[in-house]
Order: C-alpha cells, then sequence, then structure tokens
C-alpha cells in the first residue's frame, strides 16, 4: 500500500512518477524497498490517467449509497431486530468497501 501511497503522493506533487522518485520516498520513511514492486508499479501506471481512474473510483461508491436499506418497518422497533439489521447494514458497508478497493486495486495492477 505504501508504493501506492507514493505514486499518489508523487502525482499530487505533479512530480514524475518514476522509481528513483518513488524509492526515495519510501526511504525517507524508513520502509525497505522492493525494487521489483517498484518497477511493476511504474510499469503499470505508465499508461493510466491517474485523474481520470480516481475520478471512476470515486464515482462507483457514491452511485451505490444511493441504493441505502429500505426503512425499518414498525415492528423492527424490538430490540432483537434492531441488532439484526444493524449487522446487516455493517455488512453492506463491509461490501461497498472491499469493492471500493478492488475497484483501485484494478487501477494499479
Amino acid at each position: 500500500m505504501e508504493y501506492i501511497y507514493s505514486a499518489m503522493l508523487l502525482h499530487s506533487a505533479k512530480k514524475e512518477i518514476t522509481e528513483e522518485n518513488i524509492t526515495k520516498i519510501l526511504k525517507a520513511v524508513d520502509i525497505p524497498v522492493d525494487e521489483a514492486r517498484v518497477k511493476a508499479l511504474v510499469a503499470s501506471l505508465e499508461d493510466i490517467d491517474i485523474d481520470e481512474a480516481i475520478n471512476t473510483a470515486v464515482a462507483a461508491p457514491v452511485a451505490m449509497a444511493g441504493s441505502g436499506a429500505a426503512p425499518a418497518s414498525p415492528a423492527a422497533e424490538e430490540k432483537g431486530e434492531k441488532k439484526e439489521e444493524k449487522k446487516k447494514e455493517e455488512e453492506e458497508e463491509e461490501v461497498s468497501e472491499d469493492e471500493a478497493v478492488a475497484g483501485l486495486g484494478a487501477l494499479f495492477g
């Protein structure tokens, strides 16, 4: 994850994403550098428009947020049903986060 963060930091600073620059960032924060991972990251980002990829990745979770759970019925006021509903909502949130992470993974690999 640190490798991707370093590339994003370089992009944000409008610096070229190179093996040398990524290595400098990782070493600056005392992260052991795996040269193969750095080369793979730089190679995978060569033909990627990062701004477009970020905009696309951000739009997906927003579209999913509109499909929220249906309002609870009056019978759902019971304590046991509230706990069950809360668990379902947490599971839905986890799925949304997993899908968002999967989308970001597709950007860089």
